[in-house]
């Protein structure tokens, strides 16, 4: 008996890791940035901390909202595509195995056999064959919107936890360069190990985040500075 072939794919993180990565790094990047951006004006302590708690407060809700509605947009987009399926094979099971064998045979399959296979997947679970290979549904791409919200309130409040707890501990006058270097270490962690676990290579997904993320708290340390100044 040959030796069992094992191999390890990365599609089935796709949903979560999208969420839990996204919900960090925006986490991360938007409160460190807006920490940066208040320090930048000479804004007290209080009012930095205040800033900071309500953006994590903030954010956390709007990326559980708009996850929510997203996901929640999708899966109704599903849920329609397999109630049209289910009255098609419903009124007209004939013309749906025709339909199936001829997206076997478009994927390589003699017709005879593309047929013999149509009929009996379809004579197992016709519904669950159409969403696989017509509508290309999976569980791997079912849409779960609670899942989806709550990885992503979870993840960005994570991520924005580290520069409030940085604004109440650290002196004010090193906040925007401890807050800057910080964050960068953290990006640079985020975006290695979301490619990491997605399969990718880990420098260039570092790279990215990194670049981002040092670009959005330049310009809001400038935005600050230039408000600063005019006070």
């Amino acid at each position: 008996m040959p030796p069992r072939h094992r191999e390890l794919h990365h599609s089935g993180d796709i949903g979560w890791l999208r969420a839990a990565v996204l919900g960090a790094n925006d986490g991360l990047i938007s409160t460190a940035s807006l920490v940066v951006g208040v320090a930048s004006a000479g804004a007290p302590r209080n009012a930095v901390l205040v800033s900071a708690i309500a953006g994590l407060v903030a954010g956390a809700l709007s990326m559980a909202a708009g996850e929510y509605v997203s996901v929640a947009s999708q899966a109704d987009t599903q849920r329609a595509d397999l109630d049209l399926e289910r009255r098609e094979l419903a009124f007209n099971e004939p013309a749906e195995r025709a339909e199936l064998a001829a997206i076997y045979v478009a994927r390589g399959l003699t017709p005879a056999l593309a047929d013999q296979v149509s009929q009996q997947l379809m004579a197992q679970d016709a519904l669950g064959a159409h969403a696989r290979d017509e509508l290309g549904m999976s569980a791997t791409t079912n849409a779960r919107p609670l899942q989806a919200a709550l990885a992503s309130a979870v993840a960005f409040a994570a991520g924005a936890g580290f520069p409030v707890l940085l604004s109440a501990v650290t002196p004010l006058d090193l906040l925007t360069k401890v807050i800057m270097g910080s964050a960068m270490l953290l990006l640079a962690l985020l975006g290695g190990l979301a490619a990491r676990t997605g399969g990718a290579p880990v420098l260039s997904g570092a790279v990215r985040v990194m670049f981002w993320g040092a670009l959005a708290m330049a310009v809001t340390a400038l935005v600050g500075s230039l408000f600063g100044a005019r006070l």
